[in-house]
């Protein structure tokens, strides 16, 4: 099985995820948590060199929320990468943030929507907003990189200055068309 690459001819002008790594630094950002996922790969390779941060590696998503929870009790922020995809599998888990009123900032990135070859993920990308939105989870989203810093640095601070849970989710156009 082959992984999906991002289109990069299309982004190859767009340094978005070294605005996010320097935005989530100067937030003081301490620990990143990841589902493998090529549309966060360099965001993801950026904070996995920098040793002030903890990166872990998930085998679901809704580990995440936890390490999120216990990285807050331990005096630290944290940043949860997921793909929609992932937001079914962290629903429940979610409640944890919402009752506990811990910050929670979630940066999620699309499938489903534009250009989609997998018929697989357009049922939970139709989901993915609404769900977050039911358990309290405010959705912010970006389509353009200059959208998504500005909406990143603002869900920053409204997660960690607020203590809200946020959920910023990033256009599958953004990400660029998946290829096999």
């Amino acid at each position: 099985m082959h992984s999906p690459q991002p289109n990069l001819e299309s982004r190859a002008g767009d340094d978005w995820p070294a605005e996010l790594y320097r935005l989530l630094k100067a937030a003081d950002v301490r620990q990143m948590s990841y589902v493998p996922d090529a549309g966060h790969s360099q965001l993801i390779r950026l904070f996995s060199a920098d040793r002030d941060v903890t990166t872990n590696v998930l085998t679901t998503e809704e580990e995440g929320v936890a390490i999120a929870a216990g990285a807050w009790l331990g005096g630290q922020r944290s940043v949860l990468l997921m793909q929609s995809s992932g937001v079914g599998n962290c629903i429940n888990m979610l409640s944890l943030s919402a009752i506990g009123r811990f910050p929670m900032l979630m940066l999620v990135t699309m499938r489903g929507e534009w250009a989609e070859f997998n018929p697989w993920q357009v049922p939970m990308s139709r989901a993915t907003q609404p769900s977050l939105e039911a358990i309290g989870v405010k959705v912010m989203r970006a389509e353009t990189p200059e959208d998504l810093v500005e909406t990143v640095e603002s869900a920053a601070a409204l997660a960690y200055e607020a203590d809200q849970q946020i959920a910023v989710l990033i256009g599958q156009r953004l990400i660029g068309k998946k290829k096999w």
